[in-house]
This record gives structure tokens, C-alpha cells and sequence, in this order.
């Protein structure tokens, strides 16, 4: 128990202080289109928040070595999926394959809050062949999301 004499008894209040962006704003990894940080992993899975910021758009792309689980939690996804474009709302969800070129992108005015689950035998951010990018990282070379 956690109370006014312990010694825990800030650290409920130093967690309340911290605003959500606050803490995104440490662990985020950014990028031309917004945002990613992982929140949590193990042997085989990564968990990822994503965000895009409104109009922007990700490379389209494919990964040899994982599949990835979209979840919308705020806004609307622009989804590319093979010769599949669909819309996603919140709290609607899709599967991206292992090897499906894909990409994701924000039409909308607001950012785009997503969850990502990847599972496969190797998460680096290296497994990953741009085909196109409006941010001139369509080379085919092997870096970052």
C-alpha cells in the first residue's frame, strides 16, 4: 500500500505530473511522418504505439521477416495492403502479412493514433524494402521505418 508516510508516497504524484505527450515525447523515435515507440516486447512480438500526423504518409513497404496487427485508436488510417486500399476508423483493425507490400497513411485533418503488433523470428527496424516514399527513402536500401 502506498500512502502519504511510505516510501513511495510521491511517486503517484510525479506519475500524474507527466502528461501523456510529455512521456512520448522521451521514448518516441520520430520520423518525416510522425511518430513510433515501443511499449513493450518479447521473444517474437513487439508492441508499438504509432502515430501519423494528419496528411502524412509512410513509405509503402514490405517486411521479410514479421507480420504486422493494426488497431485505429484515434482518427482514420489510409491502409495499402497488395492491390487492397481501404479506409480504417477508430477502433477498427487489419492484418498486414508477412511479405504484403503495404503502407499506411493520415487523410485525415488530426493525427493518427495507432497500436501495432508485430510478430516474427527478427523485429529490427532494418527488415524493410521502401518501394516508394515521398521522402525520398525509396532507394530499396535497408533502414528504419
Amino acid at each position: 500500500m502506498v500512502g502519504k508516510d511510505t516510501p513511495h508516497a510521491g511517486v503517484s504524484a510525479r506519475i500524474k505530473g507527466l502528461s501523456s505527450a510529455d512521456s512520448m515525447e522521451r521514448s518516441a523515435v520520430f520520423r518525416p511522418w510522425g511518430s513510433f515507440r515501443s511499449v513493450h516486447w518479447g521473444d517474437g512480438f513487439q508492441v508499438k504505439h504509432i502515430r501519423v500526423e494528419a496528411g502524412q504518409v509512410l513509405s509503402l513497404q514490405r517486411h521479410r521477416h514479421r507480420a504486422e496487427h493494426w488497431v485505429v485508436v484515434r482518427g482514420v488510417a489510409e491502409v495499402t495492403c497488395d492491390d487492397a486500399v481501404f479506409h480504417l476508423d477508430t477502433n477498427q483493425t487489419t492484418s498486414i502479412p508477412l511479405g504484403a507490400v503495404h503502407r499506411l497513411a493520415n487523410p485525415g485533418e488530426e493525427p493518427l493514433d495507432l497500436i501495432e503488433v508485430q510478430i516474427g523470428a527478427y523485429l529490427g527496424e532494418d527488415d524493410i524494402e521502401r518501394f516508394a516514399d515521398i521522402y525520398g527513402r525509396s532507394d530499396r536500401l535497408n533502414s528504419a521505418t
